[in-house]
């Protein structure tokens, strides 16, 4: 609302309080003054739109998040340069325009609320306008004329404050960056006029991120009231957006989903290693309002919808308050696969920079004193930083009594005093308690025969909660420096009713959820690493397994050499380098024979040399697990060579990575990291994995080096020569690669 009309209708309501009386007055300020949205909106700058006009994968945005008003205070934008979103404030609040500025593409094309409640199995919208009747497509003219839903949640006031990390976290460990992202947060405040609802407030956010087409929504519910609340269920994002594809007839599970939008939420799990087959809460919907859509039968997938599928089932106590799941939305400016990798890899970068913590560590599989000193003493020696006493070690750290924190802190004390981290493995599913812990089949009643791993036992059961605390006390009190957590709760439902931690079926999924993203919270804020195979990455975890087949690594080692460079072209994608490990047994490991061990390192000098440049050359760590990380002074000397090389290059190693040809068998593959800041722009990996050597012309795509006219490379470190880069950033390298063996390129 503009300052004149404000002024106009203030005067109206003078005249008001002469014919009918000063009460009649107060009555009608108070309910135009209700909505303190009106008059705040004032106080925002006015939106001028801009756009980015450089490419933000190569080049820094300087333009900051900000909220801003706009169409004479009708609306409130938020907007960084590269995106922006934009809200109708009036008669309530709604989403009207969400923009990509660099490709001017639209989100939106019918509006809907802000957010969905079923409360005490009651359905009710916040935010949101009725009237348009051509779902296809919104014309701003359109908008003055939407009305409110009576029965909605009402918008009340906004707040605007810079964003808050989610997580105070805390590092120990080598880390390509430690600053937490930055950008604007907007708060929308809601209130309902049922009686029922009185006391209950609702909150949707919204976090723009600086430098990044980016932002993160959220709701929050405060119970304000004497009685609870009973939450069934929250959607937390409602979009209607264009079709990705028009099909007379197709199911929407047939049809193509909108591509140039990335969904991505703190709600994933079932240990497939890879985000979009763990997500549990984006959901493509089918629009019965679009009658104008080209599909006969109205299916084509054209609404996003955020909930979790099971349902949340909790009672929202007096004075508290519940928080849903977390969603960004990424908005894409391509359809290229390298693109979009690079694009969600920087975001990972930007919005959880835990996951660029890479710590250099080795599986250890004794927890003998004797054994964990020297491997220690090894460690130093060879430029390792962390040793993670792994599963078969001996270690079990739901043992809490003195004896067995004594041991431990004495190693991890020892560790530390040679400047060296040490953790260790816990497992918590695929394993069988008894019939009081385990989840309870809601089809059967029976334990043991619904978890998604066989049997597991439930995290909100009374062994579950202990479990937690005595992982939380053996890990503060040996002063461990990681954990690798194996089977964490994958999503479990549990129809008991005797478990302290939830009431039963309903509740189950959300309250065990809640306790292991809690968990990996409180970890990550005391600067503990977090292995875990596992989609928790948005709530502290800092590392998943790459992706592989365990047992892989009992076949022979020229086979897992070309396995594990495979994994590692596949599993970076959508992964930064940082986020996944692979795997090299140095013993024996899923059966096999002498064939598929390291052991003795000295007899297999150039598979370990090899294995270990595969994984460091990729930036990926590995888990080295066996008693020793060298046998001999000359396989000391080439671990060291290998770890001083990547320390060399090591902010590089961990930068972006583009794909250049994966591993057949057959010829060269290899891969590239790219960082436009550092001096050195780009390292390349080449692998030659015939028996005969290979020469040939290999064509490097330059263009997100930043470089745009001539590159200098170095083979090996080597003598530098000159390239034109061509109209498409392209040059071409003739190399030499010996039998079964690896050439690396520096680009500068």
């Amino acid at each position: 609302m503009t300052r004149q009309n404000m002024l106009a209708r203030l005067s109206r309501l003078f005249v008001k309080g002469k014919r009918y009386g000063l009460f009649a007055l107060i009555i009608s300020l108070n309910l135009l003054l209700a909505n303190t949205g009106f008059a705040q909106i004032q106080t925002l700058p006015v939106y001028q739109p801009t756009t980015f006009n450089g490419d933000w994968l190569i080049t820094p945005v300087t333009q900051k998040a900000a909220i801003y008003q706009a169409n004479g205070g009708k609306d409130l934008v938020m907007s960084n340069g590269l995106i922006t979103r934009r809200f109708r404030i009036s008669p309530n609040l709604a989403t009207v325009d969400f923009q990509n500025l660099t490709t001017g593409e639209q989100f939106v094309r019918s509006i809907r609320p802000e957010a969905m409640l079923v409360l005490d199995e009651k359905t009710y919208r916040v935010g949101g306008l009725y009237g348009q009747k051509e779902q296809a497509y919104l014309r701003e003219e359109w908008i003055d004329s939407f009305t409110a839903g009576p029965n909605d949640f009402q918008f009340k006031s906004f707040t605007v404050s810079p964003l808050k990390p989610v997580i105070n976290w805390q590092s120990r460990t080598w880390t390509s960056t430690r600053n937490q992202p930055t950008g604007q947060e907007l708060t929308l405040l809601f209130g309902a006029n049922q009686p029922e609802l009185q006391g209950v407030e609702v909150a949707v956010h919204y976090a723009l991120y600086d430098g990044i087409p980016t932002l993160c929504k959220w709701i929050t519910i405060q119970n304000k009231s004497l009685k609870k609340v009973h939450i069934d269920q929250v959607i937390s994002e409602n979009l209607a957006m264009p079709e990705e594809e028009s099909a007379v007839v197709g199911k929407p599970e047939q049809m193509k989903k909108p591509q140039r939008i990335y969904i991505e939420n703190n709600y994933a799990f079932n240990n497939s290693m890879r985000y979009d087959l763990s997500d549990q809460a984006t959901h493509w919907k089918t629009d019965s309002l679009y009658t104008s859509q080209v599909n006969y039968n109205y299916e084509t997938p054209c609404v996003l919808e955020v909930y979790p599928t099971v349902g949340v089932g909790i009672d929202l106590e007096p004075q508290q308050t519940y928080t849903s799941i977390r969603t960004h939305e990424l908005l894409l400016d391509s359809y290229d696969r390298e693109r979009n990798g690079l694009a969600r890899r920087r975001f990972y970068r930007a919005v959880a920079p835990w996951t660029t913590q890479n710590p250099i560590f080795m599986h250890l599989i004794s927890t003998d004193p004797e054994a964990v000193k020297r491997a220690v003493d090894q460690c130093v020696e060879t430029g390792y930083e962390m040793i993670i006493l792994s599963f078969g070690s001996g270690l079990n750290m739901e043992d809490t009594s003195a004896a067995n924190i004594r041991k431990f802190k004495e190693l991890a004390d020892y560790a530390h005093g040679k400047g060296i981290l040490l953790g260790g493995y816990s497992l918590f599913s695929s394993r069988r308690i008894d019939d009081d812990t385990d989840v309870i089949d809601p089809k059967t009643g029976l334990p043991d025969k619904g978890a998604f791993f066989g049997h597991a036992p439930c995290l909100a059961s009374r062994w579950g909660i202990n479990y937690l605390n005595s992982l939380k006390r053996f890990i503060l009190e040996t002063g461990f420096d990681l954990l690798e957590h194996d089977g964490p709760y994958p999503g479990d439902v549990c129809a008991s009713t005797k478990h302290p931690g939830h009431k039963g079926l309903d509740d189950s999924q959300w309250v065990q959820m809640e306790m292991q993203k809690g968990f990996y919270r409180f970890l990550n804020e005391k600067g503990v690493y977090i292995n875990a195979p596992d989609w928790y990455f948005m709530d502290g975890t800092n590392k998943i397994a790459l992706g592989y087949r365990e047992v892989n690594f009992s076949l022979s080692r020229e086979q897992q050499k070309i396995l594990n460079r495979q994994n590692i072209f596949d599993g970076t994608w959508e992964k930064t380098p940082a986020m996944g490990w692979g795997f090299v047994p140095l013993t024996k490991y899923q059966g096999g024979g002498p064939e598929a061990v390291l052991e003795p390192l000295s007899e297999h000098l150039a598979d370990y040399e090899q294995l270990m440049m595969q994984y460091y050359g990729a930036g990926v760590q590995a888990c080295y697990r066996g008693p020793r990380l060298y046998d001999t002074e000359q396989t000391k000397q080439t671990v060291k060579r290998v770890i001083d090389w990547y320390k060399k290059y090591r902010q590089l190693l961990n930068a972006d990575l583009v794909h250049l040809r994966r591993p057949d068998g057959r010829d060269w593959d290899g891969i590239m990291h790219v960082d436009p800041s550092l001096k050195e722009k780009g390292l390349v990996m080449l692998f030659n994995p015939l028996k005969t050597k290979i020469t040939r012309t290999i064509k490097l795509p330059l263009y997100y080096t930043g470089l745009d006219k001539v590159a200098v490379i170095r083979q090996d470190g080597g003598k530098g020569k000159v390239y034109s880069l061509n109209r498409k950033y392209d040059v071409e390298v003739r190399v030499e690669i010996e039998p079964e063996n690896y050439k690396w390129l520096l680009i500068e």
